[in-house]
């Protein structure tokens, strides 16, 4: 199956512009395509996975990738799916943002030998002269075609700042800079994206002519990443210091039953053949297909001894193993103690098992805590170093927990 096809069968493209010529440059490892991130926090979340999964999957068929750090669009922020305005981020913060990007990429993407190159849209956004932009780029965009665009209308309810609807042409200008100076023939993004992407293909049809060869692909990227991305608890990110390959394995393990598939399909790199015999399970093997799918997307972003570690840690609790060598752990010290002892509420909040005292409270009030498989009652229930042992097994609800030990 041809890597096009294959993308087709992922359920990955939503929209194409020239589908047959998009075709035939993927098919023979012909395209030179960016995909653009912006800096806004200091670490990839899993709603870009689908993203770097996407480069990858083009890079191995032959294809040159080029990822857009968006030095310069970040200061200005998307509108795109936003109900409120982007914080305004400085030059430092989107700096340090991009060097914490450029670290996590290159585990997904080949930088060697050319193989892909990364570039900074402030590097040339930046030194624009604002009245050269007006005439050079302005005069290619409608108002009335811009306001149209689903990106601004969801957002004139309750105000679009002037700063936010200069964003599509940024953007647009990002695809004809990168075409004149790159190569870059096509551009892919998510489908919330789509009307920045089609100002960028008909800006350089307009600059450079219509048989300018720009092409658009726009996947189901952002809508699916960004609801993978969240959890009732904030983001999932690749950076395991802001989660753990543990609990980025538990993410995926427990995913509805009703995704499953659907993740396998659009962010494994497992065979096309082994997908289809596996949707038709059933019932229980549903739960081996999200360990399936925890495992290899674990493995994809931290490695495969992490994978196993993570597996290891989620069967010994879940599956009723004993070895709990790699559960998460929390470590206290003697400062930890108040009168030769822990109260429940205190470890909860130490273990980050919840964010406060008060809903530690109600989880405990709730039935919803438990010790070493024991629930607890009682919200001034406190532990002892003695009472601790060797470790202690703090749960809460049926899929958050953590070991705890004593220096």
């Amino acid at each position: 199956m041809k890597i096009y096809d294959e993308l087709v069968a992922r359920g990955l493209i939503a929209q194409v512009t020239d589908e047959e010529e998009i075709k035939e440059l993927i098919n023979n490892g012909k395209a030179t395509f960016y995909i653009g991130f912006d800096p806004t926090a200091d670490s990839l979340h899993v709603g870009h996975f689908m993203a770097l999964c996407l480069m990858k999957r083009l890079q191995n068929a032959g294809n040159k990738p080029v990822v857009l750090l968006g030095g310069g669009t970040g200061m200005i922020g998307d509108p795109s799916g936003r109900s409120d305005l982007r914080q305004v981020l400085t030059k430092e913060t989107i700096q340090h943002n991009i060097d914490c990007f450029k670290k996590q990429m290159s585990r997904f993407i080949d930088f060697s030998d050319d193989k892909a190159i990364m570039v900074n849209n402030a590097d040339w956004l930046l030194d624009l002269n604002y009245v050269d932009v007006l005439r050079e780029v302005g005069a290619c965009f409608s108002v009335n075609n811009m306001l149209r665009a689903e990106c601004y209308k969801q957002r004139m309810e309750k105000g679009l700042s002037f700063l936010e609807f200069n964003y599509m042409i940024m953007q647009s200008y990002d695809f004809y800079y990168l075409y004149k100076n790159y190569g870059c023939n096509m551009q892919f993004g998510g489908d919330d994206q789509w009307s920045n992407m089609l100002g960028g293909t008909e800006l350089i049809r307009k600059k450079l002519g219509k048989d300018a060869y720009a092409m658009t692909i726009t996947l189901l990227m952002n809508s699916e990443g960004k609801k993978m991305g969240k959890t009732a608890s904030g983001a999932v990110w690749l950076d395991p210091e802001k989660t753990s390959p543990y609990d980025f394995y538990q993410y995926w393990r427990n995913v509805g039953d009703a995704d499953v598939m659907k993740c396998i399909r659009m962010l494994t790199f497992l065979p096309l053949e082994q997908i289809e015999e596996m949707s038709k399970w059933e019932g229980n093997q549903l739960n081996e297909a999200k360990d399936i799918l925890a495992y290899e997307l674990t493995g994809l972003v931290h490695g495969q001894e992490e994978a196993e570690k993570a597996r290891e840690a989620s069967r010994a609790l879940f599956g009723g193993g004993s070895d709990t060598t790699n559960m998460p752990t929390t470590e206290l010290s003697d400062e930890d103690f108040t009168d030769g002892s822990i109260d429940i509420l205190t470890l909860l909040v130490k273990t980050e098992l919840t964010a406060s005292k008060s809903e530690a409270r109600r989880a405990v009030d709730q039935g919803g805590v438990s010790v070493n498989n024991e629930k607890v009652k009682d919200i001034k229930t406190s532990f002892t170093k003695e009472d601790i042992g060797e470790e202690l097994i703090l749960k809460r609800g049926k899929k958050k927990f953590m070991k705890i030990i004593c220096k």
